[in-house]
């Protein structure tokens, strides 16, 4: 009989660091836009393009503000809330996903759902969106079956990628060669996806990705 090879193990200052790297890369684009925007409204030889500079302040803080409101639910603490309201999420969701190529097509069918499913609707939704570069749909649907939320993330269009490190973190294995950036979030999943005593994987077919998360709701 053939061993199963032992989880993959991180040592939580570890997850920490890894987790803030990837946070961080997505809050370095719109924080140097308004930076550069800001610098061309106190160029004196700019002022042609002062307009031009509010523009690209306003759009990149709204991107910025956005992302930390996502990230404060999907990776953070979120106060103490235990139950999310669906349409928040979506909310949420949306605000990300406007600077994003694909669409979001949300079948979120139960009003609130749990912790553990909100980070899940959240990340996987996130993951979904980076797997279609070109555009596309990404649709997420989730249905209360036999007391567990039953999560599904269908990425569909051109040139639909899933790197192989985002299923090995799914599937709570370890970075290997590929990137900490990618691999991260998908391990963060694993983890409390496990905890909470729910399943998660990924899927890559014929231009389309799919996501599917099991996890039990509260008795």
């Amino acid at each position: 009989m053939t061993d199963m090879p032992a989880p993959y193990a991180v040592r939580a200052a570890e997850l920490a660091a890894y987790l803030a790297a990837r946070m961080c890369h997505d809050f370095i684009s719109p924080a140097s836009a308004i930076v550069s925007g800001l610098d061309l409204l106190e160029d004196p030889a700019a002022q042609d393009m002062r307009e031009d500079a509010m523009d690209l302040i306003g759009a990149s803080a709204r991107k910025l503000s956005d992302l930390l409101q996502f990230n404060r639910v999907a990776f953070g603490a979120s106060a103490t809330a235990e139950t999310f309201d669906a349409r928040e999420l979506e909310r949420l969701a949306q605000g990300v996903f406007a600077t994003m190529r694909a669409d979001l097509d949300w079948q979120v069918e139960p009003a609130g759902v749990n912790k553990p499913a909100a980070r899940a609707l959240l990340n996987l939704a996130q993951m979904a969106g980076a797997a279609l570069p070109t555009g596309g749909t990404v649709r997420v649907g989730a249905v209360e079956q036999s007391g567990s939320l039953a999560i599904t993330l269908q990425a569909s269009g051109p040139k639909s990628r899933l790197r192989t490190e985002v299923l090995g973190g799914l599937r709570g294995e370890g970075p290997g060669e590929g990137l900490h950036g990618h691999w991260v979030q998908a391990y963060y999943v694993h983890l409390f996806v496990s905890d909470a005593g729910g399943r998660v994987s990924g899927e890559i077919g014929e231009e389309c990705v799919t996501f599917a998360a099991t996890i039990p709701s509260p008795s």
